[in-house]
């Protein structure tokens, strides 16, 4: 179920229980398998309810990049993740004006939410280790328990050590996943020399960006 006035799933309806969201934010310019692996293993290995792919709006640190439209990605976010149950794509940022940021996220999330529903928000290693600089950093670790995906033989050094020197007490637990050499502008640069995505993402997430001609993509031209 979901409360579409603000596009999230509805959860912490039984007070006897704790319930476990998992938020995915990501520009998702375009979506890929390494981010789908990493909500996916996030899901099993945290025991998560759900987890909410949260298409970033206009991003405070890409203001002055340029981002495919916030439409264009939802489009693919939701394409991605249609056939997997437990996978809720939302417009919750991309719907509200001006520039997002984490903190206004989650802080309208924790007030949405009951008390009985944990939050717990999905990011790259690389991100944890910046997250004391973000807006309003110390707010962010009273707002949820944050989960650092890693490739395997990453080094938590940068991110271990940035977060002590805070003084801030963040929760962050890591996550190893495999499939997180892919990157969306490894994909973006593919698409440009007329590369296949075949295996990097949904085929369904490369059909919209043909049709669509994102990224430099001739209409109707697949590369095998």
């Amino acid at each position: 179920m979901a409360d579409k006035r603000y596009d999230l799933p509805i959860l912490g309806t039984n007070p006897d229980r704790t319930y476990r969201l998992g938020i995915m934010g990501g520009t998702f310019d375009p979506i890929h398998n390494g981010h789908l692996v990493a909500a996916e293993q996030a899901y099993a290995d945290l025991d998560l309810d759900i987890v909410v792919f949260m298409t970033a709006g206009r991003p405070a640190f890409k203001q002055h990049k340029k981002v495919t439209s916030g439409e264009d990605r939802y489009a693919m976010t939701l394409l991605a993740t249609s056939d997997n149950p437990h996978f809720y794509p939302s417009r919750f940022e991309i719907d509200r004006a001006g520039i997002t940021y984490t903190s206004d996220t989650l802080r309208l999330l924790r007030d949405y939410y009951p008390d009985n529903v944990e939050i717990y928000f999905i990011t790259g290693a690389d991100a944890i280790a910046d997250i004391v600089t973000w807006n309003h950093s110390e707010d962010l670790a009273k707002l949820a328990t944050f989960v650092g995906a890693t490739r395997p033989g990453y080094n938590l050094d940068r991110a271990s050590r940035a977060i002590d020197d805070s003084g801030i007490d963040f929760n962050v637990i890591y996550l190893e996943i495999p499939a997180l050499a892919i990157s969306s502008s490894y994909l973006r640069s593919r698409v440009a020399k007329g590369q296949s995505l075949r295996y990097l993402t949904p085929d369904s997430v490369t059909g919209y960006i043909h049709k669509h001609q994102l990224y430099g993509a001739k209409a109707g031209k697949y590369a095998d």
